[in-house]
């Protein structure tokens, strides 16, 4: 049976991976989505598919997402590897949140490349 801190560190762990999904897949929270100089340089069309790629990701493992939190991936489209991270930032975008479960200081960005760029 999990202690009261396993408790609270998977309701943590939850929060996180629901704000990640709903930025990731529905643009919907506090954050901003930004792409490399390489996934702006592609067509409109490209970029298009890579968003969508990106917002349809469901291949989360242990590997790539060891914490649960739907933070990372990686795919491949248009014929290149491509990443997407989601990193937290406070709400002024100079320091690391404080607290990335709580969207009221958080800043999420979520930055889609070229794997060739990381």
């Amino acid at each position: 049976m999990p202690n009261e801190k396993e408790t609270d560190l998977e309701t943590r762990r939850l929060k996180i991976k629901k704000l990640n999904d709903l930025l990731r897949e529905h643009a919907i929270g506090n954050g901003s989505m930004v792409v490399t100089s390489g996934v702006a340089a592609l067509s409109e069309a490209a970029r298009t598919n890579v968003i969508a790629a990106v917002q349809a990701f469901d291949a989360f493992s242990a590997d790539n997402d060891p914490y649960g939190e739907h933070d990372f991936g990686a795919f491949e489209s248009e014929g290149e590897k491509f990443f997407w991270k989601i990193d937290y930032y406070d709400l002024s975008l100079a320091a690391g949140s404080p607290d990335p479960a709580d969207e009221n200081v958080t800043h999420r960005v979520l930055t889609v490349m070229l794997a060739s760029e990381y």
